[in-house]
């Protein structure tokens, strides 16, 4: 016998997320140096409007938080700027003088960088929101309307790419509340679970797009992530994500897409085998396959090196056990030939 009662996977997965969900002092601190930064775009641009995006306006920032997304949508009334006409360097150099005008009396080491940056306006804090860990960073994107379509057009480099972010955040929040924050808790789990390979499989906004085609409804975690690994699979092997907005680019993996489909499958078997070892009985067993799966033993403990051994041991001797008692078949006898012939 295992030396203490077990929880279920679902327990554990409740227990396991709470663990990296951001502490409530570090997001109403990097809420209020969003604020900061809003306030200081909109005395630069009278008139725009900042959106937020990311982790934080998508609630599903893991902790440490280290970063917050923030957008500016300038007015541009004359259509001086957007593809073809003037690119975006000028607006993100008066962004970032604003940011260091208004934010550097607080903050007196604040760096702020356009420089080589292809999309954003990069706030380095040099300042976390939470003692001991790194540096607190901002990302600005400066934007103007699309006048002919829909979205935004966002910065690339010395141009512009098309992009919807606002559209995006409201398709999470919506997400979020028609599946009752599941989507946001397993988008967490699955967040964390990328970070522990050894390459990243995709970037956070992928994990969310693939969800919202399988974790829009309500449900438990652990439902949650079986689906979504299924549906990513099928995603990913159909070819390119595409924008859920259908305004930008296809979402893209940093590494070959075979092998994130490969790797997929490997984190769907590890849960597939935890839940069939819970259904059979043998709970440290789906403990030790769940926290093989998710690799951080911070974040979800293994069970007891002693109690994975005796699990497993009783798990093979019940096995033998069946093996031994099971009735042979007995197989229907076939007809016996006479080999005498009557005259």
């Amino acid at each position: 016998m295992v030396s203490q009662p077990y929880k279920t996977l679902e327990e554990l997965l409740e227990e396991a997320r709470k663990r990296i969900q951001v502490e409530p002092n570090e997001l109403d601190e990097a809420k209020r140096r969003r604020t900061a930064i809003k306030d200081a775009l909109l005395k630069e641009f009278p008139g725009g409007r900042v959106y937020y995006n990311g982790s934080v306006a998508h609630g599903d920032a893991l902790t440490p938080l280290t970063d917050i997304d923030v957008g500016v949508v300038v007015p541009d009334p004359a259509h001086e700027y957007g593809p073809g006409r003037r690119g975006p360097r000028g607006l993100m150099d008066r962004a970032a003088d604003a940011v260091r005008r208004e934010l550097k009396a607080e903050y007196g080491d604040l760096r702020v960088e356009v420089e080589g940056r292809k999309r954003s306006v990069l706030v380095r804090f040099n300042d976390p929101v939470r003692a001991g860990w790194a540096d607190f960073t901002a990302d600005i994107i400066v934007a103007i309307d699309n006048p002919s379509g829909r979205g935004l057009y966002i910065p690339k480099w010395d141009s512009w790419d098309r992009s919807d972010p606002e559209t995006h955040t409201r398709m999470v929040l919506a997400a979020i509340e028609s599946s009752k924050v599941r989507y946001a808790r397993d988008v967490r789990l699955l967040k964390h679970w990328n970070r522990q390979r050894s390459t990243r499989l995709m970037c956070s906004w992928h994990i969310k797009v693939l969800a919202l085609a399988c974790l829009n409804t309500p449900g438990n975690l652990l439902d949650g992530l079986v689906g979504w690994f299924e549906h990513a699979v099928r995603r990913l092997q159909a070819g390119p994500t595409p924008d859920p907005a259908k305004v930008g680019p296809n979402v893209k993996t940093p590494i070959p897409q075979a092998e994130v489909v490969r790797q997929l499958r490997n984190g769907l078997d590890l849960l597939r085998d935890a839940i069939r070892l819970e259904s059979e009985g043998w709970a440290v067993l789906a403990h030790a396959k769940l926290a093989e799966f998710f690799n951080d033993p911070k974040m979800l403990p293994a069970p007891s090196p002693v109690d994975v051994r005796l699990q497993e041991a009783d798990r093979l001797r019940k096995r033998n056990e069946l093996r031994t008692t099971r009735p042979a078949v007995v197989g229907v006898q076939p007809p016996v030939r006479s080999w005498s012939r009557s005259k």
